[in-house]
């Protein structure tokens, strides 16, 4: 009997470590306002991006809504202003598959916005297709859009200091490699014909450039008070199932079925409503993931580098969070960090 209870008391132990790193995860606590700051996030009409926008303007912030779509954007300017109480949500047309529109996009803002504190490059695409200068979509949307965006508002961030430029990259980078001679003869990570398992390599690749712009952008900018971030925001039912080839939640249902507890642990605390079936929730919790950066230093001091196993005192500028919640130093061996700054 006495054994029984040991082993009872022992699955009880675990349970309630699992449930609370796993299945509830982290909650944010942080009531940091924004009031003064001015924030522009791509790709912010729908899923990650719109709930960071609507985070962002919670706190006070001034936020741009820098996307493609006008009618999309427009609407989630309402949605925003309407639940956020903050008439300080603005759409700017930015389309990152024109370089041009980049272009024109900064020339506006800089003309009409006198600081920029955060910028989030959070616009990402997957598929095939040509940007309008010729490069592959992925690699034109999801990196070059970004390094020209990001390049030309330096300036503005460093006249804002101290300022932040935070990346949705994604784990999948791992997978991702740079094949340089063919970037160069076809403008694009990959060739040949395009199908779902291209388009996965692809994305990956990108994601990869986004990780080694952000790492030598923050050697560059070290002494700036401009600091640079990449993250991975978990697995979150978004509209990028669709170039997957599934518009319903079935891609999602195979990849936790798939997934290790491991996986599992990191991610859950971003998407805890994903897991559980609540796809009204599974965005609206990993915005948190992009928020930690700018107002959870605290909270962020339990986090782990994984290339060094130690805990870190500072976040430091260059860093990508593999994920980046806030954490017990209990439960922060679960969560590996992985630092791209030596």
């Amino acid at each position: 009997m006495s054994l029984l209870l040991g082993l009872l008391g022992v699955a009880v132990f675990f349970y309630i470590i699992i449930y609370y790193t796993v299945f509830r995860g982290s909650r944010c606590t942080s009531q940091a306002k924004l009031h003064g700051k001015t924030a522009v996030v791509t790709g912010s009409n729908t899923g990650i991006g719109k709930a960071t926008a609507l985070d962002l303007a919670k706190r006070g912030a001034r936020v741009i809504l820098a996307c493609r779509s006008r009618e999309r954007a427009e609407a989630a300017v309402y949605d925003i202003r309407r639940e956020s109480g903050n008439n300080q949500v603005l759409f700017m047309p930015l389309d990152l598959s024109s370089l041009q529109s980049v272009r024109d996009f900064v020339k506006t803002f800089l003309k009409t916005e006198p600081r920029l504190d955060f910028l989030i490059n959070n616009a990402g695409v997957m598929g095939g297709g040509r940007t309008q200068e010729g490069f592959g979509m992925e690699f034109g949307v999801n990196h070059l859009g970004h390094f020209l965006l990001t390049l030309l508002l330096l300036e503005r961030l460093k006249q804002s200091a101290p300022s932040r430029v935070v990346t949705v990259s994604s784990m999948v980078h791992l997978l991702g490699h740079i094949d340089f001679k063919l970037l160069e003869s076809t403008k694009d990570l990959v060739q040949g014909d395009r199908n779902t398992l291209k388009n996965l390599q692809v994305y990956a690749h990108s994601k990869l450039c986004n990780v080694l712009f952000t790492r030598e952008l923050a050697n560059r900018l070290e002494g700036t008070n401009v600091s640079c971030f990449c993250l991975h925001p978990g697995l979150v039912q978004t509209e990028m199932g669709r170039y997957l080839g599934c518009a319903d939640d079935s891609c999602f249902y195979s990849v936790e079925s798939c997934s290790s507890w491991t996986q599992k642990g990191a991610l859950r605390p971003l998407c805890t409503a994903l897991f559980r079936r609540d796809w009204s929730l599974s965005v609206a919790g990993t915005s948190l993931t992009v928020l930690w950066h700018k107002c959870l230093p605290k909270e962020g001091t339990t986090l782990w580098l994984r290339n060094c196993g130690r805990r870190i005192k500072k976040m430091p500028s260059g860093a990508l969070f593999f994920p980046a919640v806030c954490l017990s130093s209990l439960f922060s061996p679960f969560h590996p960090v992985l630092s791209c700054k030596a």
